[in-house]
């Protein structure tokens, strides 16, 4: 039988949700108007509308400058066209770029939100690790005697994790680490 979303979701996750939500409109409210230009005009270029009208347009434009064409000739060798078309595409690699540079910014943002995350994540595995090791010994249980275990036990530092990453990175492939 067919669940609609509040069932299926647990409560903070849908909070989360609603929260993420809301942060995005809020941060499409606060753009400045050059912000919501860039985008608008990215957004139509990146549309089958757009296409539409150049086909036409280009299209028209060829059509009529053609040899047999009985309208008169404005731009017989294409040269106008040409050049409107170049300052057309240095204008669009702009808003592009611009669109670009903005989405790098939000994805930056939300790697971070994923680090901080893992990390607390893994800070909280940690203490639940001990934890259930002390629960364990003052039970009389024995543990399987993994070396993992003592290693899921140690925090970890993400500096250290990164300088380890950088060294065999910088160390290159079937070199000692």
């Amino acid at each position: 039988m067919p669940h609609d979303d509040h069932e299926v979701l647990a409560p903070i996750l849908d909070r989360n949700i609603r929260a993420l939500v809301e942060r995005r409109r809020t941060a499409d409210r606060t753009k400045g108007w050059q912000e919501r230009l860039a985008d608008a005009i990215t957004r139509f270029t990146g549309s089958l509308p757009f296409v539409y009208v150049h086909l036409a347009l280009f299209g028209g434009w060829i059509l009529w400058n053609l040899p047999g064409s009985p309208l008169p000739r404005f731009d017989a060798q294409y040269v106008i066209l040409a050049m409107a078309a170049s300052v057309e595409a240095i204008f669009l690699s702009t808003f592009i770029l611009i669109s670009q540079n903005r989405m790098q910014a939000l994805a930056d943002e939300r790697a971070d939100l994923n680090v901080q995350v893992s990390l607390l994540s893994e800070h909280e595995v940690t203490r639940l690790i001990r934890l259930v090791k002390r629960m364990a010994e003052r039970m009389g249980v024995e543990e399987s005697g993994s070396p993992e275990l003592d290693e899921l036990e140690r925090d970890v530092r993400p500096e250290k994790v990164l300088e380890h990453l950088q060294h065999v990175n910088d160390s290159g492939p079937g070199e000692p680490r």
